[in-house]
């Protein structure tokens, strides 16, 4: 079980820095101290999980929640999370896909891949902090989750 005092890291992987940006703030208006990292597609993604090309222990704690879009360079999000999915040690990591697609084949496809959640990016700031403050109350707050440590 989740030790609710100690906060999680969440891994987003999107490649625009923009977006990536605006969540490390959203996320602090939201009020949520969890230790955020970033990479920049699913090819790094990868790399991090698997602390490959420069990762380590040190540098790459197992995240808790993984943010990802699915539209980045060298591998997409979809390719990243069928591969997160299909590897034992990686696949009890709940994937929240949050990308500005709202196509209802890319939304049946993230589910069916092994995606917790389909998260449209809002278009404005503060959607995006709602969402996150929503997302935040959700998965560290209401939801267990395994402990990082232990996968």
């Amino acid at each position: 079980m989740n030790d609710r005092k100690r906060p999680l890291t969440i891994l987003m992987a999107d490649d625009d820095a923009d977006d990536r940006q605006l969540a490390e703030e959203a996320l602090r208006e939201a009020r949520f101290a969890n230790d955020l990292k970033f990479v920049r597609d699913g090819r790094d993604l990868l790399d991090y999980l698997t602390r490959t090309n420069g990762y380590t222990k040190e540098n790459a704690p197992k995240p808790g929640l993984i943010l990802l879009d699915l539209n980045m360079p060298r591998m997409d999000g979809r390719e990243a999370l069928t591969a997160i999915k299909a590897e034992p040690d990686l696949q009890s990591i709940p994937v929240v896909v949050l990308t500005t697609s709202k196509a209802d084949e890319d939304i049946v496809q993230s589910y069916e891949l092994g995606a917790a959640s389909y998260i449209p990016k809002p278009v404005t700031f503060m959607g995006l902090v709602d969402a996150m403050k929503i997302l935040g109350r959700y998965w560290f707050e209401l939801v267990a989750v395994p402990d990082q440590d232990s996968r």
